[in-house]
């Protein structure tokens, strides 16, 4: 055994703001806010029932719920623990949790006790029971205790968030500590936050976008907002005092027009807001402009523990430069990428695979090129390019100037077969507001007309098929063959 490092041990976040801002809000739920204090001693007595279950370093806990207080406050133990929090979406069927929990060999399971007791989650609880691969375990989350925390293990994983999986079994990013810290100081280049600061957790945590906004807050001293299902986003906003919030276009919009129809301005104490979804429309940047608000689009991915590239939105479609602590070079049009926010690798077993060149390069999948002031422009992934009449046709390009239409909410891009081409892009979109309101494909096309060359416009649309997803992203492969089933 070799010996710790004592340059890497140091006191997890929320125990060092516990120390440091004792009474700031630690967190914000359904209008009650808990002090980093009180957080820091829930987090420690949960630590000493982890390891009176006889919960080691090392261990896997798969954590099947939506997002909640005791979701962070296990989170936060893990990283005291060197246990590994593996969140799960409960959207996945029992079956595929099951299947997960095997796969990646996570060795004990925490169930949300409160989570809705419907026919699927007395089966997911019976299956779990049945198995002889995994062990409950059962927390007090009402504890306190009074003892002192220690110091981690900066360098030693804390967590695997489950990649997208669009095709396949997902697989298990893990990262640690060091990992967070790192992403969490890049972010704050150009998004500052602060202790007064609030930033709603609008992303799940088996999403790395919401963990990522856990890490920020803590080693800000800032306070993490729950979303509160019976408020509209905008009466939250207002309620909560929201300062930072991650949103895509269409959400932008729809509170944008919600403020204009009630004469309201909800978004009046945001300071900085991180757009996702793809371009966003000049409309929509001029109103944030109006309000003072700063608004950044960013690149990034589950492997680099969140952000890679940030700048600020500039409707073009670029998505910043690369944050400190990342590194980023196109070859042939491929993205690979390195740094300190650089994943420990997936989980195997045993440990870790970590699948990178001789000079520690990490190969996205992604394809992107560099604009004239050196931003980053992404350009789709490798593995969804087809072509058609002898053309390159990149879907997400078709996909990001459809987007751009005030009724077009989501579109996905595929080959359909043709004689005379060999394929032919075809669209799937789904409406922003009433279905019913489809636009023509005469009106589609006239819109597509100055923004992609003729050869690359869809010659056939279908509307959005009905399709479960267990993510926050949306699996293209499960959308395009219901549309063909």
């Amino acid at each position: 055994m070799t010996a710790k490092d004592p340059s890497k041990q140091l006191l997890s976040p929320i125990h060092q703001q516990a120390v440091n801002n004792a009474s700031a809000p630690a967190y914000c739920a359904a209008g009650h806010a808990v002090s980093y204090q009180t957080l820091s001693q829930q987090v420690i007595a949960i630590t000493e029932q982890l390891r009176a279950l006889g919960l080691t370093a090392g261990d896997r806990l798969a954590c099947v719920s939506f997002n909640n207080p005791r979701l962070l406050a296990l989170y936060w133990a893990c990283v005291d623990t060197g246990i590994l929090f593996c969140p799960i979406s409960p959207r996945f069927a029992p079956r595929q949790i099951i299947e997960l929990i095997n796969t990646h060999q996570y060795q004990h399971y925490w169930l949300e006790p409160t989570q809705d007791t419907g026919l699927e989650h007395l089966q997911l609880k019976q299956l779990l029971q049945s198995q002889q691969t995994s062990n409950v375990v059962d927390i007090d989350f009402n504890l306190l205790s009074s003892n002192q925390a220690v110091l981690v293990d900066s360098t030693r994983a804390v967590n695997a968030i489950l990649t997208s999986g669009s095709s396949g079994t997902p697989k298990a990013a893990a990262h640690s500590l060091a990992n967070h810290i790192a992403s969490a100081a890049g972010s704050s280049e150009l998004i500052e936050l602060a202790i007064e600061d609030r930033w709603l957790l609008s992303l799940p945590l088996f999403h790395i976008g919401g963990l990522a906004i856990l890490n920020r807050c803590a080693i800000a001293g800032a306070c993490v907002v729950f979303e509160d299902k019976s408020l509209t986003l905008a009466q939250q906003l207002s309620r909560d005092k929201i300062s930072h919030l991650s949103l895509v276009s269409a959400q932008l919009q729809q509170l944008l027009h919600a403020d204009s129809e009630n004469n309201n301005d909800s978004l009046g104490r945001v300071k900085a807001m991180l757009l996702g979804g793809g371009a966003i429309s000049a409309d929509l940047l001029a109103e944030l402009a109006k309000r003072d608000i700063k608004a950044y689009t960013s690149y990034g991915m589950t492997e680099m523990g969140s952000q890679i590239t940030t700048g600020i939105a500039h409707g073009d479609g670029a998505s910043g430069k690369p944050l400190s602590g990342r590194e980023l070079k196109i070859i042939d049009g491929k993205i690979w990428v390195k740094g300190e926010c650089l994943f420990l690798g997936y989980l195997v077993k045993g440990g870790f695979n970590l699948p990178v060149d001789q000079a520690g390069w990490f190969y996205t999948k992604d394809l992107g090129h560099f604009d004239a002031n050196g931003n980053l422009c992404i350009d789709g992934r490798a593995d969804n390019m087809f072509i058609s009449g002898g053309e390159n046709i990149q879907p997400e390009e078709i996909e990001t100037a459809l987007k751009l239409h005030p009724k077009i909410s989501d579109a996905i891009v595929f080959p359909q077969a043709d004689h005379q081409f060999g394929c032919l892009p075809a669209a799937i979109i789904k409406l922003a507001k009433d279905p019913a309101n489809q636009p023509s494909e005469a009106e589609l096309t006239e819109f597509l007309a100055n923004k992609i060359a003729r050869f690359k416009r869809p010659r056939c649309y279908y509307p959005w098929p009905e399709v479960s997803s267990a993510g926050i992203k949306v699996i293209r492969k499960q959308v395009i063959a219901a549309v063909k089933a």
